[in-house]
């Protein structure tokens, strides 16, 4: 009896220390496709045919729960290329990557290391219905102001339908290696089919470059089976040149089934006349087309085939795209 009792009270403190410990979740996504490309990986006009890699990762997420509510966490996301197995940065956990620690509980969430900009996650990527933000069809306007190193953000918890989240980037700015700091800012609201998300960045002015640029973003969604609709406006602002411009993007996607039908269209307005003009991406006046199909063959996995193309005005250099590609999440 006293032996059944003790083996009786050991389980219960092996289990009570089990669930203190940090649960683990291995995670990610192998993204590939072939390609037909012009003006994307060959510079002279001539098409090339490749194998292209699109945002292919593995992830590690981890949670403790502390107690009173009080979670630690932490995510370790790698970035590679699937089509030749090769880092697609060189730090290991940078690029579009990540490596975060937080805290978490009924106060919100803080947040500290290398990450995405949340002003890009209210807007421009919810737009990218297609392909999720990655490869050739990926949002090629969309004016990105983050670093996305040396990061220290406040997320508030649900406040009804809102959450908002503010960023700040550390220059680690010395006098003989100067830097700019940089925050940033997302709201989003979700009731029902409607969604609205804000998101904008600021540079603050300094010694490098970017210094004073400034951009502000308004999205606008709405989904109700078959159909979703979603697009932004953006104002960006090229504060060393007093000029700016803006750029939009609207997508749609119709359901039949396990295939999806997919349609985006993106603009972008020329940086103001007192910029001289030249033929980048950037400050010349732009547009995007994307016609695609997905085929949902599970809840994982998807085969797509899509057409991009890039129009720049004052340049006969308009990159484009014909794919077939399969992606799979685990």
């Amino acid at each position: 009896m006293k032996r059944t009792l003790l083996v009786a009270a050991i389980s219960t403190l092996a289990a009570g220390a089990a669930m203190a410990q940090s649960t683990v979740t291995i995670y990610g996504r192998l993204n590939t496709s072939a390609e037909r490309q012009k003006y994307i990986t060959d510079t002279t006009g001539e098409s090339t045919s490749v194998l292209a890699n699109n945002g292919s990762r593995l992830g590690f997420k981890g949670e403790e729960d502390l107690g009173g509510g009080l979670k630690a966490g932490f995510t370790l996301e790698h970035r590679f290329n699937s089509d030749n197995g090769a880092a697609t940065n060189a730090a290991f956990w940078g690029g579009a990557g990540e490596s975060s620690v937080n805290l978490s509980g009924g106060f919100g969430m803080v947040k500290a290391g290398h990450y995405t900009s949340e002003a890009y996650f209210a807007t421009s990527d919810v737009t990218d219905l297609l392909n999720h933000g990655t490869g050739t069809s990926s949002d090629q306007l969309y004016k990105y102001l983050g670093t996305d190193n040396n990061k220290v953000s406040y997320r508030t918890p649900a406040l009804g339908p809102v959450t908002a989240e503010l960023g700040y980037i550390f220059g680690e700015s010395t006098v003989a290696a100067p830097a700019n700091h940089s925050y940033d800012l997302a709201i989003n609201y979700a009731a029902g089919p409607l969604g609205i998300g804000l998101g904008a960045e600021k540079v603050a002015s300094g010694p490098t470059a970017g210094g004073g640029d400034s951009q502000v973003g308004v999205r606008v969604s709405y989904s109700a089976s078959p159909i979703t609709v979603t697009g932004y406006v953006q104002r960006y602002k090229k504060d060393a040149a007093d000029a700016s411009k803006t750029i939009a993007r609207v997508s749609a996607q119709y359901d039949i089934g396990a295939i999806e039908l997919h349609v985006a269209l993106g603009m972008a307005t020329k940086l103001t006349d007192n910029v001289p003009a030249a033929p980048v991406l950037d400050e010349q006046k732009a547009r995007q087309y994307t016609l695609g199909v997905n085929y949902n063959l599970s809840k994982r996995t998807k085969v797509y085939t899509y057409y991009d193309k890039v129009a720049v005005s004052n340049t006969s250099v308009d990159p484009s795209a014909f794919a077939v590609g399969i992606r799979h999440n685990f």
